[in-house]
C-alpha cells in the first residue's frame, strides 16, 4: 500500500502560547484505519483541524498524496480530506437534507447534474435516500450523523476523518454507525474515545497524551498494556 499520509514534526501552539501538539511523527497507508485514541485535552480533535487546514501547524509538516498542507493549498486539501465532527448539528445548517449534502460540491462549481449525482450516490452510502427534502433539525441524531458523514463523502475524499462518530449515539445507532464505517474503503482517521469502536474497525492505535505521541500499534498490542494505558488515563474496552 502507498503511503497517503505523512506527518513529520508536527507541534502546535495556541495563540496564547499553550502547546497543544508536539513533535508528532507518524505514517498512514492508503486504505488503513487508523483510530487516535486519548484522555480529554490530549489534542485529539487540535489534530483532526489540521487534516483540512483548518489549523495549520506552527512547527513541522503534514502531507497528503505529498501535497503539503499550508495556506496555498488549502482548497485542494479540502478536497482531499473530509471532517466529520463531533455534533452533526456544527455541519447541517440547510433547511433540507439534499442542500446539506450538495454544499461542498456546489462549492466546487460542478454542473448540477453532476452535484445531483453526488449527493444522490452519497446518501444512497449512507442509506439515506429517502431523506433529500427532509428537515435536518427533524432527524435523530443518527440520522444527522448519517447525513453529516454524506455531506464529507459528496466531496469524494481521500481521507475520511470522524471526531467523536459514536457520541450520543443508542446502542443501535452506535451498531449502525459501525457496519456503515466498516463498509468504506476510504482511509479513516478516528478520534475517540469508544474503545470498543476502536477493536471493531480500527487496523491502527495511536495514544495522544499531553499533545504527545505515546505509543503506536496494533488494537491488540495497544490494548494489553495495562500500565500504559493507566499512565494516559485510559482503560482496556469494556469487551476486551
Amino acid at each position: 500500500m502507498n503511503t497517503i499520509l505523512e506527518i513529520k514534526n508536527l507541534s502546535y501552539a495556541y495563540p496564547d502560547g499553550t502547546t497543544a501538539l508536539q513533535n508528532i511523527y507518524f505514517n498512514l497507508k492508503k486504505g488503513e484505519t487508523l483510530a487516535i485514541i486519548g484522555a480529554n485535552g490530549a489534542g485529539k480533535t487540535t489534530f483532526l483541524l489540521h487534516l483540512n487546514a483548518t489549523i495549520l501547524p506552527s512547527k513541522g509538516s503534514i502531507k497528503i498524496d505529498d501535497l503539503e498542507i499550508n495556506k496555498k493549498n488549502k482548497k485542494y486539501i479540502r478536497q482531499k480530506t473530509g471532517i466529520v465532527f463531533q455534533n452533526p448539528d456544527n455541519q447541517l445548517f440547510m433547511s433540507k437534507v439534499y442542500d446539506d449534502v450538495a454544499f461542498g460540491p456546489r462549492n466546487m462549481q460542478l454542473t448540477s447534474e453532476d452535484v445531483d449525482d453526488r449527493v444522490n450516490n452519497s446518501l444512497e452510502a449512507v442509506g439515506m435516500s429517502t431523506y433529500k427534502e427532509r428537515h435536518p433539525w427533524h432527524l435523530s441524531t443518527g440520522e444527522k450523523k448519517r447525513i453529516a458523514i454524506a455531506s464529507v463523502l459528496a466531496m469524494n475524499p481521500d481521507i475520511l476523518a470522524l471526531d467523536e462518530p459514536s457520541a450520543g449515539l443508542d446502542p443501535k445507532g452506535r451498531r449502525l454507525l459501525i457496519e456503515l464505517l466498516k463498509s468504506f474503503t476510504h482511509t479513516k482517521i478516528i478520534a475517540t474515545h469508544d474503545l470498543d469502536l476502536v477493536l471493531d474497525i480500527a487496523s491502527k492505535v495511536i495514544i495522544l497524551h499531553k499533545g504527545e505521541i505515546k505509543a503506536e500499534g496494533k488494537p491488540e498490542e495497544i490494548f494489553d498494556n495495562v500500565d500504559l494505558l493507566e499512565e494516559c488515563s485510559l482503560e482496556q474496552p469494556l469487551s476486551y
